[in-house]
């Protein structure tokens, strides 16, 4: 399955080594539940977190930083929505 999702996160600086070439790293998930735990567990770490989809898949998504928390809050919304009972049951 080729990836579709992205999660790009600030990488703190390790080691004695002088500035690295890039403050960020990018990791690629086949799916967008994959990516939500990643992208979770960074900011929990603390680090600055955004996602996407990796062209050319459709529909194209961009999360910046500052909602990433809503990003992530579809999943449990969704979920909470599934296991709900509808009023046409009984």
């Amino acid at each position: 399955m080729q990836p579709t999702w992205y999660v790009t996160f600030e990488s703190r600086k390790t080691g004695l080594l002088p500035k690295r070439r890039s403050p960020r790293e990018t990791r690629t998930f086949a799916t967008e539940a994959e990516a939500k735990i990643f992208a979770r567990a960074k900011l929990e770490d603390g680090l600055i977190v955004f996602a996407g989809t990796i062209n050319p898949h459709s529909p194209r998504r961009l999360i910046p930083s500052n909602g990433v928390h809503l990003w992530l809050a579809e999943s449990q919304e969704d979920s909470t929505q599934r296991a709900a009972p509808s009023d046409d049951d009984g």
